[in-house]
């Protein structure tokens, strides 16, 4: 009989037990000990799970890349959910998905897509990558998000697609947003990187576009080290963004796995000789953004503490925005958007006065007491130096994303910081201001 079974066990209970010692949190002190942004919360069983899968010996994606892709599209209220390298390969392939010919009224080069002014470079570095035209909109501060209004507003004749990111957790109208892209026959791509478990209406952010994207980077709401997913219920979706992860074949059988269909010798493709070996038949040109079984064994077992981090992210949230309510005179605090319950990538605020220099001030007076702080994402993206002589058109004035640019910060809230982290956060930050 083999032994196999038996030395896997032995190996496991031993990465058990180094858990339980090196993953032990250190006491928590005051101006000593760091509290970071944002990072990865594992333990035991992630790291089990990583040498589990590497065990096999298998390396790319096998049998949790099988579990993992249905159980994070049931965790994210879709259908499908396609597995991916990272949070900006799944902004990617849902661009390119929506250009892909195998829908019915795939975008084309020229095309305009609707987007946020403030946000991350990922959300738009598709847009132009793919050929088609950013135009953007400006946001409201206390939110963070564009109105409904300002959407509506910037489509114009050449206008295909909205593609919008939920920012810091806080969902856009994304019901109401969604319905005008209905009526208007647009493309919605929700950019959920930072706002997986959000909701609108009781309803998740995520499942009221075409497709939607989700980031596995550690600081996000669950990790995989590096990774991502994009989520879709249609199947002519579906069916492109499959294809096109995996190089734009035609073939749709998983790695591994050969003849599912039972016609690989069959046919003609295009000019290949006929019964060409359907496994390398493209019928786009597509990418490799596959992930390894590793990733998803570690993505299985954050799956399993999901519930748990949103908890964590709104009490915290909640936690500090008490603590800081009797600021209003030097703080704008972010609102959740109507009938949202938001599950926070962070804590935002933006000064009510002073700009940059004020701002870099508060960041600087944070550092010395060991709390780390981070800017709105890019800022006002049109002012980056990556977009200067790019074509984009703006959609009236920028004024809110600039305010953002100038003024606007954020602290932690991640499952990570315990109690006495978030109020040593509350205490530094009232005390910059001298309460």
């Amino acid at each position: 009989m083999s032994s196999e079974p038996a030395l896997r066990e032995d190996a496991l209970s031993a990465v058990r037990r180094y858990a339980e010692e090196a993953l032990r949190p250190d006491e928590f002190v005051p101006g000593e000990t760091t509290v970071p942004v944002a990072g990865r919360v594992i333990g035991a069983p992630e790291l089990e799970a990583l040498v589990d899968a590497s065990l096999d010996g298998w390396l790319t994606e096998g049998r949790f890349a099988a579990r993992f892709g249905p159980a994070f599209a049931r965790a994210a209220g879709r259908e499908h959910a396609l597995l991916v390298g990272s949070g900006s390969q799944a902004n990617m392939l849902a661009v390119a998905g929506a250009c892909s010919r195998l829908l019915e009224r795939p975008l084309a080069p020229g095309d305009e897509v609707i987007t946020p002014a403030l946000g991350f470079s990922t959300t738009i570095a598709p847009i132009y990558q793919l050929g088609l035209v950013p135009v953007f909109v400006d946001i409201e501060p206390d939110t963070l998000n564009p109105s409904l209004d300002a959407f509506a507003d910037a489509i114009g004749e050449r206008t295909r697609g909205v593609m919008a990111a939920h920012c810091l957790g806080n969902p856009f109208d994304a019901a109401g947003l969604a319905e005008l892209c209905a009526e208007r026959d647009l493309v919605l791509i929700e950019d959920c990187c930072d706002a997986l478990g959000s909701t609108l209406g009781g309803r998740q952010v995520g499942t009221f576009g075409h497709a939607a994207t989700y980031s596995f980077y550690p600081p996000h709401h669950m990790t995989t080290g590096e990774g991502g997913a994009v989520t879709t219920d249609d199947p002519a979706w579906l069916r492109a963004l499959g294809s096109l992860r995996e190089w734009g074949r035609d073939c749709w059988c998983p790695p591994g796995v050969n003849d599912a269909c039972g016609h690989r010798f069959e046919g003609r493709h295009g000019d290949l000789p006929e019964g060409y070996d359907h496994k390398y038949v493209f019928s786009q040109l597509g990418f490799n953004f596959k992930i390894t079984d590793m990733q998803a064994a570690l993505g299985l077992a954050q799956l399993d503490r999901l519930d748990g981090f949103h908890a964590a992210r709104r009490a915290n949230f909640a936690r500090l925005d008490e603590a800081l309510a009797d600021l209003d005179d030097e703080l704008l605090r972010v609102r959740a958007t109507e009938g949202s319950d938001p599950s926070w990538f962070g804590y935002p605020f933006t000064l009510r006065e002073g700009g940059a220099e004020r701002r870099t001030a508060l960041q600087r007076f944070l550092l010395e007491r060991r709390i780390d702080s981070r800017l709105l994402l890019g800022g006002n993206l049109t002012r980056q130096p990556a977009l200067q002589g790019l074509d984009h058109r703006i959609a009236g004035p920028l004024t809110g994303s600039d305010r953002i640019t100038e003024a606007s910060m954020w602290v932690g809230c991640y499952p990570g910081l315990t109690e006495p982290m978030v109020d040593w956060i509350a205490e530094s930050v009232r005390a910059f201001f001298g309460r």
